[in-house]
């Protein structure tokens, strides 16, 4: 719950005060009147045995005096009684609205005392609980929580009593539950102010129902989730698939390729020992060159698509070998740093090769680097990967409102993700751009584990 603090004063002591001003100034207004009247007999009393002299002039003036006073005090009273009613009025006029905007407000609204029981309830705590108004007030506030949260409810608000100080904060908290009437639990978010009364401490606990929120985030969590595992097995069906296409290519129209490359040759030489017109000879041999070509663009297509190497030798020469046809395709000198023994299991591997595939091509398109550097380290309980160049800083920088998102640093991070590791970049204008990906040691065998589960049937 979050601390706010009132901003008008408590309107009933503040009514109860004006009164008693009021009445304290006809309190002194008697007494002066009273003490006029006490000096006017006194002198009347003094004066009277002497009828001579001055005695009648003075005691007229004195009554002109006392007269004078009395019209004064009188009006004085007057516009006391006058300005006391004002402000009783206005008083009356402040709580009213302040009754109406607790009746009307969309919030439920509960006031505790110190022995937190209720002393308000508001419409839409009536709507909300189940019950009305007069059901509840004087009942403790514990009644309209579970029985499982009560105590340290109850422990929170005397804390909050005395410190001034919750940890509750509207929207910004875990989930709280209330109770209904008909013993349904539903879930809220509460914030609570304090204020003092003449009889001590008020509470007031200001209540919003969360149940469709929550069943928001709920669904929504969900849906994030399953979007996840649609993603791992997307990414693990398409590197399969890659796999399968990359094998077919190498075994099958490579074989193919080779072997009409040798029926060519065969071809050629029976047609050079018949003596065949040179100009068909240099036909066969332009065939030849295309078949080679044609070879060698297919083994390249499949290792792109998946590096034998991966497979074969493990993640650390492959990545070589992708430094080298990086370097020799774009002019970029790439350098790897990382031991030979290093064996983050066959899944893994993957997913890693992938990163690095993604964060040269972000080079390529954005960089503008003519120098990278790879470097696979193990620390501890988990491995750090590192890609930085010395470009111009901003190879995945962030995009400004309405651009695009970049799809290579998303896919990165997804990778990233299935590996139960972090991503994280920095970059600097003219200082280059920085890549690390950090993923434990156990992710290897989980992902293992993983894959089996899925491919058996």
């Amino acid at each position: 719950m979050a601390t706010n603090e009132p901003p008008s004063p408590n309107l009933p002591s503040a009514r109860k005060a004006s009164l008693h001003a009021t009445l304290g100034e006809l309190a002194a207004g008697g007494a002066v009147l009273a003490l006029l009247l006490l000096l006017a007999l006194w002198f009347i009393t003094v004066l009277a045995p002497r009828p001579g002299g001055l005695a009648a002039p003075m005691l007229g003036a004195w009554g002109l005096a006392v007269a004078v006073m009395l019209s004064l005090l009188l009006v004085r009273l007057r516009r006391l009684r006058r300005a006391g009613e004002d402000n009783l009025a206005r008083i009356q006029d402040s709580e009213a609205r302040l009754a109406g905007i607790i009746r009307s407000s969309m919030e439920a609204i509960i006031t505790v005392d110190e022995a937190q029981c209720i002393v308000l309830f508001n419409p839409t705590a009536e709507r909300l609980f189940g019950y009305t108004s007069a059901q509840v007030t004087g009942r403790p506030l514990a009644d309209l929580i579970p029985a499982r949260f009560r105590v340290a409810h109850e422990a929170h608000v005397r804390r909050f009593g005395v410190t001034g100080v919750t940890d509750r904060q509207m929207g910004q908290q875990r989930v709280l539950h209330a109770l209904r009437q008909d013993g349904t639990e539903f879930p809220i978010e509460a914030s609570i102010s304090q204020t003092q009364d003449g009889a001590g401490k008020l509470f007031t606990v200001i209540l919003r129902d969360t149940t469709e929120r929550v069943r928001v985030e709920t669904a929504l969590r969900q849906s994030r989730e399953e979007l996840q595992q649609l993603s791992d097995r997307v990414q693990a069906s398409r590197e399969e698939e890659r796999r399968r296409i990359a094998r077919e290519l190498h075994d099958d129209l490579g074989q193919r390729l080779s072997a009409l490359k040798m029926d060519l040759a065969i071809l050629a030489g029976d047609l050079k020992d018949a003596g065949t017109a040179p100009a068909l000879l240099d036909q066969a041999a332009a065939m030849h060159l295309v078949i080679d070509e044609t070879v060698a663009s297919v083994r390249r297509i499949a290792a792109d698509l998946r590096p034998a190497l991966l497979d074969e030798l493990g993640l650390i020469p492959a990545i070589e070998w992708l430094a080298k046809e990086f370097s020799a395709r774009y002019g970029v000198n790439v350098i790897t740093h990382a031991a030979e023994e290093e064996d983050v299991g066959e899944h893994a591997a993957t997913a890693v090769f992938r990163i690095v595939q993604e964060a040269l091509s972000n080079v390529v398109q954005h960089a503008q680097a003519d120098r990278v550097d790879i470097e696979l380290v193990r620390q501890d309980d988990h491995f750090e990967l590192t890609v930085r160049d010395n470009g111009r800083g901003n190879a995945a920088a962030q995009p400004a409102g309405g651009e695009r998102v970049s799809l290579g640093l998303v896919g990165i991070r997804e990778r990233a993700r299935l590996l139960g590791g972090t991503v994280a970049t920095s970059q600097a204008p003219g200082e280059g751009f920085c890549l690390t990906v950090r993923f434990p040691l156990a992710t290897a065998t989980a992902i293992a584990i993983a894959a089996s589960e899925e491919a058996s049937p």
